[in-house]
């Protein structure tokens, strides 16, 4: 006798249009209908019902792709468009986000079968087009598209015409809230995956215990960037969320076929995936059933593995469940699986090609859902408040707002002593993590944190190992990510939005890091242009064994872009700063703790270095971003230091300045974005006002400015205090070194103390000669022997 559940899943399994299924995601389907229905958690009808409204999302969602691609407008009648309806210049990744486009209605039908509101991460952000049309279907839109978008006939014909239109508003910024990949109007959108292969490193440490993430990945991204192949290696049901990555195997990039397809496909990537400690499972990417049946498996198998290790019955590393979706690329439209199907697919323009605007309404005639069907698949997906649970849009990892960490005090250190910057960030640290017990750390290492004198942070976080060595500084349970892998370990601090994060890293080497730091800057100032600042708390980058300690290294070791990059970006969401001493260090860090939704990147020297600050004063001095370390009254010259080799370079020449009878006032600069020319009203908010400029910087008093970064960026940043080439002189990286010792390399820079009193001679109008002997001159003027001046 046929039941009411087989005629439902009879008529589900017929498929809609393009979409269609296997005999095996059929077989898997029932199986995870049976297992919902006993639970009570949907009847079998009901998630039959559910599927087939999916089928019709998905078709859908694929025709407004088509569309806002070609297209300035839908016609819900479904009626053929002419040719005045399509764009002069398409423009789109068409291919790939007719891919996403099951993948994501399948996400958002899991979060319906289980009343469940998961988060999702698009490692492929040019894919946004299929995220956008189907959150107008479903009507999941961020505040700002609500006004705009909608699924009828207007708001689905606005959503094309905006989809590359350029259009501009008066301050310069797009003037549609819809761009070229996921941004901050993208309701639910965490990252702009504009960066491919960075979502692969972060999105196993972005969820908490009881938070779940669906990580819609690219096999593109997976040739792109390595250290996605080790996120089996830090999953821990004890402070790890549910994830369920998954690979859209369409087997094409832009140009040529994949690697993954060259090599032998899904085979040879689950043979890959399984040696690398991953549970791969292989599904139909071109049916949105199929991903439901995938993320549900994936929670499934992970649950089953995190009981089976707390009941003893198993240990760690877990294999970490790992979908591939085989398609071809452009699925469901003409171009399909070619490499035209990247960007435009169709052979022509339809606006003027009569053969491509007859391929165009033929394709979108098989997607197309009439207007009856699609109002009930969407009253299917529109049901969150009968279900308890908030909008996709407004899931847990999108609205992160942890609470406010408890910062300690800074450690007692005396002025005029020596002392490590590292070492005491080191000892500040660990009694941070101890005094937050309940935010979840993650420390990203690229392998040197003991020689980066941070090794009380080591042994009281250990690296995370699946092994832990006896006696070591290591752990299963370790909060240090550790990776020979720049690009890997900056994505699990990155990740941990909803804890407290710190990366430490080479100076030279952080520059690996910057295409994952700027994703996620760029992001961050988006949200807070969108009105919706992000919550989650700063995070700090320790750049050290910098470029004026690591001379004994070659100039590979010795280069100061990192923080030259970051003072480029908007220095409300990027601070870069250069502490002088310990204590102006530790300020440092608790700035960065204490601010929302900012990378702050601290250019710090290990070796020990004089202590100028203490607790209080280095807290003045961050408040203005400067502070002057030797005050004089009527001050004849001004020595401006950049960093604390700098400094100390400077304080030597103001020394042998004030001998000769010179008044010199000497003042470091510890945050530079704070004195900049704000370029906008947002980066004003952060900026030090014109009078506060002028008492630290009188006006008149010529400047010798010396900085950790190459000069040219220096002076650029510091417009406010330059009153030009007769009143400054900048010193600093020159882009020469080698391997030598700090002195060497201050030489070759022409950064030390007595370059910069030949500068001072020069803005003051006297010889050199009067303020050098013949010896220091000679060296200065490279005629004579460097180690007079050491």
């Amino acid at each position: 006798m046929t039941t009411f559940g087989d005629r439902a899943f009879l008529e589900w399994s017929r498929g809609y249009g393009v979409i269609q299924h296997t005999p095996d995601t059929c077989e898997r389907i029932q199986a995870l209908v049976n297992r919902l229905a006993e639970t009570g958690a949907q009847s079998e009808g009901q998630c039959y019902a559910i599927l087939s409204a999916t089928d019709r999302l998905a078709s859908a969602a694929m025709w407004v792709v088509a569309h806002m691609t070609y297209a300035n407008r839908v016609d819900l009648s479904g009626a053929a468009l002419s040719a005045a309806s399509f764009k002069a210049t398409p423009e789109g990744h068409t291919g790939g986000a007719l891919n996403v486009a099951p993948a994501y209605m399948g996400y958002l039908a899991a979060n319906i079968l289980t009343s469940k509101t998961r988060a999702w991460i698009l490692g492929q952000g040019h894919c946004v087009a299929a995220i956008e049309a189907a959150n107008a279907l479903v009507d999941n839109l961020s505040p700002t598209q609500l006004s705009r978008y909608s699924a009828d006939e207007a708001g689905l014909s606005r959503l094309c015409a905006d989809f590359y239109n350029y259009e501009i508003d008066s301050a310069g910024r797009p003037g549609a809230p819809l761009g070229s990949h996921v941004n901050a109007h993208t309701a639910g959108g965490l990252s702009e995956g504009g960066y491919l292969g960075f979502a692969e490193v972060q999105y196993v440490h972005m969820p908490l215990p009881g938070e779940s993430l669906v990580a819609i990945l690219s096999d593109g991204a997976f040739e792109e960037q390595r250290g996605g192949d080790w996120a089996e290696r830090w999953w821990r049901a004890e402070d790890c969320g549910l994830v369920a990555p998954i690979m859209i195997l369409n087997g094409r990039r832009i140009e040529q076929r994949t690697e993954i397809v060259q090599d032998g496909g899904a085979a040879w990537l689950s043979r890959y995936l399984d040696v690398n400690g991953f549970d791969p499972i292989a599904i139909d990417g071109r049916d949105p059933a199929a991903f439901v049946w995938a993320i549900l498996e994936a929670e499934r198998r992970l649950d089953e593995a995190a009981a089976a290790i707390r009941d003893g019955r198993a240990a760690y590393p877990v294999k970490l469940p790992y979908a591939i979706a085989q398609t071809e690329k452009g699925f469901g439209f003409p171009g399909a699986g070619t490499n035209r199907a990247h960007n435009l697919p169709l052979d022509g323009s339809p606006r003027d090609n009569e053969a491509a605007r007859t391929s165009f309404n033929e394709a979108a005639q098989r997607l197309f859902v009439s207007e009856s069907d699609l109002a009930v698949a969407r009253a299917m997906f529109t049901v969150h408040d009968a279900q308890g649970r908030v909008k996709e849009r407004d899931n847990v990892l999108a609205t992160r707002r942890p609470h406010a960490p408890v910062l300690p005090p800074p450690p007692s250190i005396a002025v005029g002593g020596v002392y490590s910057s590292m070492a005491a960030m080191d000892a500040w640290v660990v009694a941070f993590a101890q005094a937050n017990p309940k935010l979840r750390f993650r420390v990203g290492n690229p392998d040197e944190l003991k020689s980066n004198q941070m090794g009380g942070v080591l042994d009281a976080l250990k690296h995370r190992v699946n092994r832990p060595e006896p006696r070591g500084s290591e752990s299963i349970h370790g909060s240090v990510i550790t990776a020979l892998n720049e690009e890997a370990v900056i994505g699990a601090a990155l990740g941990n939005k909803g804890g407290l994060n710190l990366a430490v890293t080479y100076e030279a080497f952080a520059v690996k890091m910057l295409g994952a730091l700027r994703q996620d800057i760029i992001f961050a100032r988006q949200q807070i242009e969108a009105g919706r600042p992000p919550q989650w708390i700063g995070m700090p980058l320790v750049a050290t064994s910098h470029t004026w300690e690591n001379g004994k290294n070659q100039q590979s070791h010795q280069d100061p872009t990192i923080g030259e990059a970051l003072m480029g970006e908007m220095s409300d969401v990027s601070r870069v700063m250069f502490p002088v001493d310990a204590a102006t260090a530790v300020e440092c860090l608790r700035r960065v703790y204490s601010d929302r939704g900012v990378i702050g990147c601290l250019i710090a020297a290990k070796r020990p270095v004089p202590t100028i600050f203490d607790g209080a004063s280095a807290s003045m001095a961050l408040d203005q971003g400067a502070a002057h370390v030797e005050l004089t009254s009527g001050p004849e010259l001004q020595l401006v230091a950049v960093g604390a080799y700098q400094l100390m370079q400077a304080q030597r020449a103001a020394a042998r300045l004030r001998e000769r009878g010179l008044r010199v006032l000497t003042t470091c600069i510890l945050e530079p974005g704070r004195l900049r020319t704000p370029r906008d009203e947002f980066e004003a908010r952060v900026t030090v006002s014109d009078e506060n400029i002028q008492t630290m910087f009188p006006a008149g008093v010529p400047r010798v400015l010396v900085s950790h970064t190459r000069p040219e960026v220096m002076t650029g940043v510091l417009r406010r205090i330059d009153e030009g080439p007769d009143k400054l002189r900048a010193h600093g990286y020159l882009s020469r070194g080698g391997t030598l010792d700090a002195m060497g390399m201050l030489f070759a820079n022409r950064s030390t103390w007595a370059h910069l009193i030949v500068s001072a001679a020069g803005l003051v109008g006297v010889s050199a000669s009067d303020w050098l002997t013949p010896k220091e001159e000679a060296a200065v003027l490279g005629r004579g022997d460097p180690t007079a001046l050491w």
